[in-house]
């Protein structure tokens, strides 16, 4: 047991965890009844979690579905951690709900008798890192740690959880307000030059015209890498290109994520579906074959591929997931399905990253390209999936497909966007705040 609530945090920043989160349990939060961790999905987007698979089991003559996903689950102690093999998530979309099981099966020096306890006031700690490892620890309602915990006060909700992660930084400053000041001194240096930071740490300059990302990160500190986690103490920055700092219009919609189909006959026959639904080069270049358009819920088919966007396993009237084995598919008119995405591989995707974001506006200038980027900053928090799901349904996500073979080469990207002005219905909460130096 730990006898400070600063040496569990240090135990768990020396296991490499940087996110920090505690959650009160409830007397239903224990092995019989599993923990509960919120409705909603929202606590996808906080506990890294292994892909979602499905098993279905027979009682009283009915087929029960489970969806679950494995989780990479530690218990923490002054003596070390100690995996749990079985740790996993538990979702019920029909509620829905998420819950965790499987913590104490086959795992050496778990808490068994405080995570089958009924008792109220018990904490649970989380420590979370960026390589998708969970910690965890949990303490009496009279315990020191739960007393030195509730001396610190109020602490930001995501969900069930508190997020207790300035516990972690110098002076147990909010890393919202470190965030907020790191775009302030960004802002405050005026045109930056295009740059890039690399894996070496060294930064270099970067030309390209996508570079305003690359620049903010570079300035932030930030290694761009494949690691599925936010890239700012538990923010994902995105900067957008205005064509100034007086109406802030965005100049292209928002890309939430890119990913590939995962039935049809995309998957299943690449070369013939670009044969039976892409078309020849608008431009004339020679020897390509795009596949492209806007395609939304509930549109007509496009005029060039034939197929429309459909939804199955999603209730449009209730706002709810009917069916975890459902997708999002382009259809032709012999109903073959040309390409699509199942809810489970985009719930993937989507709870990489997408727990609080920041939106910061930028102009870029010259050549080689120069930024500058602006005094206020939009944050979203709180989303899930289900509000990722209702704006495709309403037709405010749509897909944007940027496919092509050019001379036997293929390029593929299929990107799920939004326009900015639709960004606050994919979060609980969304702010403009103006950067004041």
């Amino acid at each position: 047991m730990f006898t400070s609530l600063s040496n569990l945090i240090s135990a768990m920043q020396d296991a490499g965890a940087k996110r920090f989160y505690a959650k009160r349990l409830a007397p239903n939060d224990n092995s019989k009844n599993q923990v509960y961790l919120g409705g909603g999905f929202d606590a996808l987007n906080i506990i890294p979690h292994g892909d979602i698979a499905t098993d279905f089991s027979e009682k009283a003559g009915a087929v029960r579905r489970r969806d679950k996903a494995s989780v990479e689950f530690y218990w923490i102690d002054s003596q070390g951690t100690w995996r749990a093999p079985n740790a996993q998530l538990i979702l019920y979309p029909k509620y829905p709900e998420v819950r965790m099981s499987g913590f104490l099966q086959k795992a050496v020096n778990a808490p068994k008798g405080l995570m089958a306890s009924r008792d109220e006031g018990r904490v649970m700690f989380f420590g979370v890192s960026p390589e998708g490892r969970v910690y965890g620890y949990v303490d009496a309602h009279d315990a020191d740690v739960v007393a030195e915990l509730d001396a610190q006060g109020e602490f930001p909700s995501e969900g069930v959880f508190s997020n207790i992660t300035r516990l972690a930084t110098s002076a147990c400053r909010d890393p919202r307000e470190i965030l907020l000041e790191a775009f302030r001194n960004v802002h405050g240096k005026g045109w930056i030059a295009g740059q890039r930071l690399h894996s070496d740490g060294i930064i270099r300059p970067y030309s390209a015209q996508n570079g305003g990302g690359y620049t903010l990160e570079a300035e932030l500190g930030i290694i761009p890498n494949g690691i599925a986690e936010p890239d700012f103490m538990g923010w994902e920055i995105k900067q957008y290109s205005v064509r100034d700092f007086v109406n802030f219009r965005a100049k292209s919609p928002v890309t939430l994520m890119t990913p590939e189909p995962t039935s049809g006959v995309y998957s299943d026959n690449f070369p013939l579906f670009m044969n039976d639904f892409g078309y020849n080069d608008t431009k004339g270049r020679p020897g390509r074959r795009n596949f492209g358009g806007i395609y939304k819920y509930g549109s007509e088919a496009h005029a060039r591929t034939s197929v429309r966007m459909i939804v199955e396993g999603y209730d449009t009237e209730k706002g709810k997931i009917d069916d975890m084995g459902g997708s999002i598919l382009l259809v032709a008119p012999d109903d073959r399905v040309a390409a699509g995405w199942e809810f489970k591989n985009l719930l993937n995707h989507w709870n990489r990253k997408h727990a609080q974001a920041a939106y910061l506006p930028s102009l870029s200038s010259g050549n080689p390209r120069q930024y500058q980027y602006a005094d206020r900053v939009q944050l979203g928090q709180g989303t899930d999936f289900f509000r990722f799901m209702r704006l495709i349904s309403q037709g405010g996500v749509y897909l944007d497909p940027a496919v092509k073979v050019e001379n036997g080469k293929q390029k593929k990207r299929n990107q799920f966007r939004v326009s900015h002005a639709d960004l606050p219905e994919l979060y609980q909460s969304f702010e403009t705040l103006e950067l004041a130096l």
